[in-house]
């Protein structure tokens, strides 16, 4: 046995707590401007790079990955250290992962503005920055299972946990929602499309919102909030139902995204199903957080940190019980495309993650510099800013929302609809988007409090790292990790995991079947399971065993995954053809496409008609899965400001167009979207034409090579339909301008070929 001190790498938490700091302003700002930019439609300045469709996916990016990103690297790296009595494994590996991630918000920071982006919502960035995020996660990923094998604690405490979850699964999501075929250094398509690609990446976007958003502050409030409080955690087993039931069931709930959409009716009752099973999970957590807060209550009038944390983890409990109920179909019929989500989502962001970082700053940043905070009186005056600002927007998102819904399914008694024009219902929530825009800015105004309280804080003290003396022997496992898999509670746990995955796809026949059999397996497992005397729980075993820990991390979310992932590739034989074959985009449409994802118009305009007869009296017929088998990447969107275009073409005429490109108020009085003049002088590349066919050809759109290898001729020849058309009104636009080729793609929506009447079909999910 040998006495050593362990000196810890605080420098690295330094650096990243900063940042976190940095981005979060910066990202805030951002969401400021788009806030402004809702009911004032002057602020986008008609210029690109300001306008609200580039800088909303560049304001989601620094607040997800810039912001909480950093804050979650800095909470990890401090408490892993402290958790594990080992400091960080690898210097050179801690300081590539922070410049390595701060190289890329740099990237997104520019290329989004830009409109180099993959249209995919929180998955935007193009394949170079992807390549850099999986390079700079597995550093981060050696980094901390490096750090964890050589730790002189035996166990490891439920925070490691979730940090493990959120490194295995991140890096799982991000891997197979990128999945391309790159075009050129700056363009790639995505090798799904359709009802498929629509699954994969809410499989993707709602776990990252989980794993990334979720997991890892639970982590950190299992360390943080406890520290803070000088209180154990109220429930040890509490936190191990937590876990395991959160990471199992979160990973089945992204098809609750895409309810009344053209997705398989099966996906969609299965994510309503796991979302609303994910109540009860998430309120165990909320309830071990401030349970834990037992006996500490009498540092809420004079510990700015306990109020942070103690309202964080109540905001986190008001959106985990929000999402479920967003998640209910009858609920989402009101609620999905509106504001309401907005509301929803800003309550998680700005509540639970924004909170939790406040809070863990205010008490990690003394510490680190050896010294007390600033001023206390000044944290307290950002809380309650920051709480009147999270109520203020939320509720005037709430009503926003309810509004939208109320509004646009409204009928006359007559039974046609009571506001049939789509701007009514923008001038009607315009007040409600101003509130938004007060409550943002006082939370914004809260972390600059923030920032100064801390600059001042680390000027008042100087740089030191923590440390810790540790009796250091040769460890032996007790139980290897064969043992552990061959275990009986891991044999019935994997039992049960393969039979909730067989329910999931299951008919209904042997979906009952399979209930009865897991109630039968749980009865006996009651009897087989019971824990000997005098020897530790299989629980206790496995947290003294990284090495299986993560293997059954791994398996938990993979079989969520794989249950939901494997029918997609048959999804595409599964899509009925519906009268005639598609029609794939022309050489024109497809350029105009790709005009279309890069100005970021699916931040706005969703192309999915649900099955509501408000919705076919205001757009059409309800959307056809086959109608989008040939889009790479899908674009059903997720939020309507403006109306949905999934039939928009030969709607209008090519005037009508770009005249409501040039000046949308000119066509739609009231309107708040922006003017895109720029379209009209910018040139298509014409070169790249063919490569882009080549590369969908290569992921089963059927061109010829003839088509290819004519392709040019043919986009020219159309292009020149549409600007002859135009001349004719007295409009001069260049036949390879981009608006020439995003009005071929406008009217090319919806004008497919439609289905006979004696077709029918199981598509669909709710047709």
């Amino acid at each position: 046995m040998e006495q050593r001190t362990i000196v810890y790498d605080d420098d690295i938490v330094r650096k990243f707590t900063f940042a976190a700091i940095f981005w979060g302003i910066i990202g805030m700002a951002v969401g400021v401007l788009a806030a402004v930019q809702l009911p004032f439609w002057q602020a986008n300045f008609n210029i690109p790079w300001l306008t609200f469709s580039r800088i909303r996916p560049l304001h989601t990016n620094a607040v997800i990955f810039a912001f909480v990103g950093n804050m979650m690297f800095a909470g990890i790296y401090y408490s892993l250290q402290r958790l594990t009595k080992q400091r960080l494994a690898s210097r050179l590996l801690s300081n590539i992962h922070f410049w390595g991630w701060q190289a890329i918000i740099v990237s997104a920071a520019i290329t989004l503005p830009l409109g180099l982006t993959q249209g995919k919502e929180y998955a935007e960035l193009e394949w170079p920055i992807d390549l850099a995020v999986v390079v700079v996660w597995v550093v981060f990923a050696v980094n901390f299972f490096w750090t964890l094998a050589k730790r002189n604690e035996k166990n490891i405490y439920v925070a490691i946990w979730f940090y493990i979850a959120s490194i295995v699964t991140v890096a799982v999501l991000y891997i197979v929602n990128n999945l391309v075929i790159p075009v050129g250094l700056t363009k790639s398509y995505s090798i799904f499309a359709g009802v498929q690609d629509a699954l994969v990446q809410w499989w993707y976007g709602h776990n990252a919102v989980a794993f990334f958003l979720t997991t890892p502050i639970l982590g950190i409030m299992y360390y943080f909030l406890p520290k803070a409080a000088e209180r154990p955690v109220y429930s040890y087993r509490l936190s191990v139902i937590h876990f395991w039931a959160l990471v199992f069931i979160y990973i089945w709930a992204g098809p609750h995204h895409l309810l009344y959409t053209s997705l398989p009716d099966w996906a969609q009752s299965l994510g309503m199903l796991f979302s609303v099973m994910l109540w009860a999970p998430s309120w165990g957590g909320m309830l071990n957080g401030l349970l834990t807060l037992r006996g500490a209550w009498d540092k809420l009038r004079t510990d700015p940190v306990i109020k942070f944390f103690i309202a964080a983890v109540t905001f986190y409990g008001m959106s985990t019980f929000e999402g479920p109920l967003l998640s209910i179909k009858s609920v989402s019929a009101l609620g999905h495309y509106t504001d309401w989500i907005i509301g929803h989502v800003h309550g998680g962001g700005l509540g639970w993650n924004g909170f939790m970082a406040a809070g863990m700053f205010y008490w990690l940043v003394p510490r680190l510099y050896g010294t007390q905070l600033y001023s206390k009186k000044l944290a307290d005056v950002h809380f309650w800013i920051g709480t009147v600002g999270i109520l203020i927007y939320m509720v005037a998102m709430w009503v926003s929302g309810i509004s939208q819904g109320l509004m646009w399914r409204a009928f006359t008694p007559e039974g046609t609809l009571l506001y049939p024009n789509f701007v009514e219902t923008l001038l009607a929530i315009r007040p409600l988007y101003i509130a938004r825009l007060v409550g943002g800015t006082l939370y914004l105004a809260g972390f600059g409090l923030l920032a100064w309280n801390l600059w001042k804080t680390a000027r008042s003290g100087k740089p030191v790292n923590g440390s810790a003396t540790v009796l250091v022997e040769e460890q032996k496992a007790t139980v290897t990790t064969w043992q552990l898999v061959a275990s009986k509670p891991i044999v019935y746990i994997l039992a049960m995991a393969i039979l909730v995955a067989v329910f999931g796809i299951s008919n209904v026949f042997v979906a009952t079947a399979t209930v009865v059999f897991i109630l039968v397996l749980a009865v006996i497992g009651l009897f087989v399971l019971k824990r000997e005397p005098g020897k530790p729980g299989w629980h206790s075993l496995l947290e003294g065993n990284s090495f299986a820990f993560t293997l059954f991390v791994l398996i938990a979310i993979l079989v969520g995954g794989i249950a939901e992932l494997i029918p997609t590739i048959f999804v595409e034989k599964a899509v009925p053809k519906i009268g005639a074959e598609q029609v794939p985009y022309t050489p024109l449409e497809l350029v105009g496409r790709d005009v279309y994802v890069s100005n970021g118009c699916y931040t706005c305009h969703s192309q999915q008609i649900r099955p509501f007869r408000s919705e076919k009296l205001r757009y059409g017929d309800p959307s056809r899965a086959e109608e989008s088998m040939y889009d790479h990447p899908f674009q059903w969107g997720s939020k309507r400001t403006g109306p949905d275009l999934a039939r928009v073409g030969g709607k209008y005429p090519n005037l009508w167009h770009y005249t409501h490109m040039i000046d949308p108020r000119a066509t739609s009085p009231g309107s708040n979207m922006p003017a895109y003049p720029w379209l009209e002088v910018r040139k298509v590349p014409l070169h790249q034409v063919p490569k882009k066919m080549q590369v969908m050809q290569k992921l089963g759109v059927p061109y010829s090579d003839e088509e290819i290898a004519q392709s040019q001729q043919a986009y020219e020849q159309q292009a020149k339909e549409i600007t002859a058309d135009l001349a004719q009104n007295g409009v001069e636009l260049a036949w390879d301008s981009e608006l020439t080729a995003l009005i071929a793609y406008l009217q090319k929506l919806g004008r497919q070929p439609a289905p006979s009447s004696s077709d029918s079909g199981p598509l669909a999910g709710a047709q």
